[in-house]
């Protein structure tokens, strides 16, 4: 049985924790301020610097390889850790199909030390993209009877493993035990998964890990985007439970908010005012992806309050919209902690 040292991470009902969340993309283009990988890097500590200021509760970045975006996350965690004291640092999500479990373990480690234990680290079996087989490439290949995804999760399982402390290798003389160095204490607990349908969110509550949802779901019940995530969402919590597992885990949605307060939001997001749900194909199956909510801060306020998963999630982490730049950013982050969060009853 996993215990979860965040129980208490939203005790007041209600209350809800922010984070953001940036792919990192860059593109030497007009209108971004991102055109080159040192920008997204430069610009991602920045912005967890400014969010700090503002009062948002998490720097969160996505993971994609062979892309312009960010691509290698501990030495930028480690990079946020040491600029700021309090903001939860994590990944939304990390593709386990490209990673060494060991390696990343102490690679995990050491950021979460030099943040003094602030790492919040979502895991995932990874999502279509760029390359074909890309963590083949990596040295990867699925052995003849498995696939990428089975890697996957046992590349997780070992990972948790050895942040937790426990042996994985034998010392060269004598019959000892060695662990990977260094060990960040808690770090095991702050594990997550990335869930895009509700058969892997039953799998994530019974294996004791924390629970991310993003803005696309890999199944499609006919049901609005939010209601089907709520299943989602208490699959998860009832998995947990009847597994035996301890304290109280937290869950995660991601979505993209758009206050409209000035001229500069109008030109860049007027334009995506009543979006809806979309269903289309993907990696052969149906998928349904989450409407923006995109408009003045009362009306998104009025949608959220309707949104059946945020209101079950203890945890939001909104896109940003990384190429328009720290300051744009910030200054939406800030729109969103008072003039949406704080009617929504977010915030103290």
């Amino acid at each position: 049985m996993r215990g979860n040292i965040n129980a208490n991470a939203c005790a007041v009902p209600g209350m809800k924790r922010i984070g953001f969340l940036s792919f990192g993309h860059y593109q030497p283009v007009p209108g971004s301020v991102a055109r080159t990988a040192g920008d997204a890097l430069l610009q991602s500590v920045e912005l967890a610097v400014a969010a700090e200021e503002l009062g948002v509760d998490g720097a969160y970045v996505r993971v994609h390889h062979f892309a312009n975006q960010l691509a290698s996350p501990f030495p930028l965690l480690a990079a946020m850790g040491v600029r700021t004291s309090t903001i939860e640092l994590g990944t939304a999500v990390i593709d386990m199909r490209y990673e060494n479990p060991l390696y990343m373990a102490e690679d995990a480690a050491a950021a979460d030390l030099l943040s003094g234990g602030r790492l919040q680290l979502g895991l995932s079996r990874g999502s279509p993209e760029t390359a074909l087989n890309g963590y083949e490439s990596f040295g990867y290949v699925p052995a003849e009877g498995r696939d990428a995804a089975d890697d996957a999760r046992a590349k997780t399982e070992l990972f948790r493993a050895a942040i937790g402390g426990a042996p994985v290798a034998r010392t060269a003389r004598g019959n000892g035990l060695l662990a990977v160095q260094p060990q960040s204490p808690g770090l095991s607990e702050r594990i997550w998964w990335g869930s895009g349908t509700r058969a892997t969110a039953k799998w994530t509550g019974e294996q004791g890990m924390n629970l991310m949802s993003s803005t696309l779901l890999t199944e499609d019940t006919g049901v609005p985007f939010d209601e089907l995530q709520a299943e989602q969402i208490e699959i998860f919590r009832t998995a947990w439970r009847e597994a035996g597992h301890e304290g109280v885990p937290r869950v995660s949605v991601s979505r993209s908010i758009l206050p409209i307060t000035d001229d500069a939001d109008r030109r860049y997001f007027g334009g995506e005012r009543n979006s809806e749900d979309q269903v289309g194909y993907l990696d052969g199956g149906l998928a349904r992806f989450g409407k923006s909510y995109v408009g003045a801060p009362d009306e998104i306020v009025e949608q959220l309050r309707t949104d059946a998963a945020v209101q079950a999630a203890d945890t939001v982490l909104v896109t940003v919209p990384n190429q328009l730049g720290v300051e744009y950013n910030a200054k939406l982050l800030g729109s969103i902690v008072q003039d949406v969060a704080g009617p929504l009853g977010w915030r103290d």
